[in-house]
């Protein structure tokens, strides 16, 4: 017969979840009585800084180092090489244009040009001398033409009596036409003579033009040279300052190489280096100013160099006015360069505690000062002297600026 089953009580699925409930409840009463608990630390006052957040002008702008240069900078090359037999002037001299700086020798410049001279008086030579016997020859054509134009006319006269003679029955048929044959001979003796001189005249003139023409080019090679050898003379090619002269008597120059610099004194600039961060920033017409003298200056950006190096890029800068009173080439100034109009901003004063924090976040004071809780923030543009805080901060509280690297993680600072 069937027997009744009883269920049990607890069954595994049961338990699991009593366990699963137990679990939450005990969560629940940890949560409740530990959420109040932050960790806190107990600070010097005197060890950290405190600054004050406020609403003001925030001016974009980074402060680099300006050195004063010459608007105008010449470079002297030395355009053909040589060893430097005489150095009449050293940097720091004043020069005026045109005057002699170096003088280099060039044995083999002076060899070529010797040897062109010589080569060209030759062509000059033979010029003269393919002219002369063209006028000899015609002289000679002229002689031989009236020799033979006297024979002709002889020869005619001859056949032109035989002629006659003949037809009267007075001299033989020989004998008139020996003369007939003579005078017809000397006739075409002449036309070849002149055909034979217009040849010779026609090659002549040929030559004649051959040879000027070489003749030009070798003068126009000997000018050259000629220029070539006074580049051996190294000249200032403007009036100023000779700054820098880096040769010594004795030393060997190559063509091309850079020996010295010329400095226009008519003018200055300002070259100041930029990190590359600001690159993209950077542009021609940007502002800039520096104090000299007890006035502040202007400056504007005149040119950019995009070439990158050691992780900076230069720039130039010109006097938007006048050139203060008694600066000078070299001297260097903390610039102040603008990257942006000035704007309305809250403002908190830089410190050390971005590095500590990255500008996430910072220690803001309560009303009585007597400690600090963290909150987080939102940081943007920056400059030498200001953050500008874009969230989590209001104009009049007060925060810790100071590097945190001795708080750890401590969310709340007791300040003593």
């Amino acid at each position: 017969m069937d027997r009744p089953i009883k269920k049990k009580k607890w069954t595994p699925q049961r338990i699991g979840i009593g366990i699963a409930a137990l679990a939450f409840a005990v969560f629940s009463v940890y949560s409740i009585a530990f959420a109040g608990k932050q960790s806190s630390l107990n600070v010097n006052r005197e060890k950290i800084t405190v600054s004050k957040v406020e609403r003001g002008v925030f001016d974009e702008f980074i402060v680099v180092t300006g050195v004063v240069q010459p608007l105008k900078t010449y470079q002297l090359d030395a355009i053909e090489g040589g060893y430097v037999a005489q150095k009449l002037l050293d940097g720091g001299a004043s020069v005026k244009q045109g005057d002699l700086i170096l003088k280099l020798e060039n044995q083999r410049l002076t060899m070529d040009f010797v040897n062109r001279e010589t080569e060209m008086y030759r062509l000059i030579n033979e010029l003269e001398n393919t002219r002369l016997r063209l006028k000899q020859d015609k002289f000679a054509l002229r002689r031989n033409l009236a020799e033979l134009d006297f024979q002709i006319q002889q020869a005619k006269a001859d056949n032109d009596r035989n002629c006659k003679l003949y037809s009267d029955k007075v001299v033989s048929l020989q004998e008139y036409e020996r003369t007939k044959i003579t005078y017809e001979r000397l006739v075409k003796q002449r036309e070849i003579e002149v055909e034979n001189q217009q040849f010779q005249e026609e090659n002549s003139l040929v030559q004649i033009k051959q040879l000027e023409g070489t003749l030009d080019r070798t003068r126009l090679n000997l000018k050259m040279m000629k220029q070539n050898l006074d580049n051996l003379s190294v000249k200032a090619p403007v009036s100023g300052l000779l700054s820098r002269v880096d040769v010594e008597i004795g030393a060997s120059i190559t063509a091309g190489q850079n020996i010295g610099q010329i400095d226009d004194l008519n003018g200055f600039k300002m070259r100041v280096e930029v990190d590359e961060h600001y690159i993209s920033r950077i542009f021609p017409g940007l502002e800039g100013s520096f104090d000299f003298s007890g006035a502040t200056t202007r400056l504007i950006v005149s040119k950019v160099y995009p070439e990158v190096r050691n992780g900076r890029f230069q720039v130039d800068m010109t006097f938007d006015k006048k050139i203060p009173d008694g600066i000078r080439r070299g001297q260097s100034v903390p610039v102040r360069l603008q990257l942006g109009k000035p704007a309305e901003a809250t403002l908190i004063p830089t410190g050390g505690f971005f590095s500590d924090t990255g500008g996430n976040w910072v220690y803001v004071l309560n009303s009585t000062g007597s400690r600090a809780e963290k909150r987080k923030i939102s940081l943007g543009r920056k400059n030498p002297q200001f953050y500008e805080v874009l969230s989590g901060l209001e104009p009049g509280e007060q925060v810790i600026t100071s590097s945190y690297a001795n708080f750890g993680d401590k969310d709340i600072l007791n300040l003593q």
